[in-house]
């Protein structure tokens, strides 16, 4: 069974940043040999991509969303995904959510997912 457990929201303030954190477990998942991606889902809003990152982590994708302002990083010997946020704006509170994909495609049906971190961005 996989696992994928996120950490890292909170409260912040506008302008302000948060890096979040999701570790990836399961005794038959190699973590190297998917590709992850973060996801948020707003109050009455669907669940959309954030950004997301290769098997090696050599390529990434941005919604417009986060381009300039958010950064996916991967560390395949902790077999961690981060996201680290700036300049927050209140637009971006959400539940954030962390998958993983067998796919080839960094936008491909995401297999495994977290159970989600909430951020509020709020003076």
């Amino acid at each position: 069974q996989v696992q994928l457990v996120e950490s890292g929201g909170g409260l912040v303030q506008p302008g302000g940043s948060l890096r979040l954190s999701c570790a990836a477990s399961g005794r038959t998942f190699t973590f190297s040999s998917y590709a992850l991606g973060w996801f948020r889902q707003a109050p009455g809003k669907e669940r959309d991509v954030v950004a997301a990152i290769t098997r090696s982590g050599g390529g990434t994708y941005y919604a417009d969303s986060a381009k300039g302002r958010f950064t996916i990083s991967r560390d395949n010997a902790k077999n961690t995904v981060y996201l680290h946020m700036t300049s927050l704006k209140p637009e971006d509170t959400a539940v954030y959510y962390c998958a993983a994909t067998a796919g080839y495609g960094l936008l491909d049906k995401y297999d495994y997912w977290g159970q989600g971190t909430q951020v509020t961005v709020s003076s």
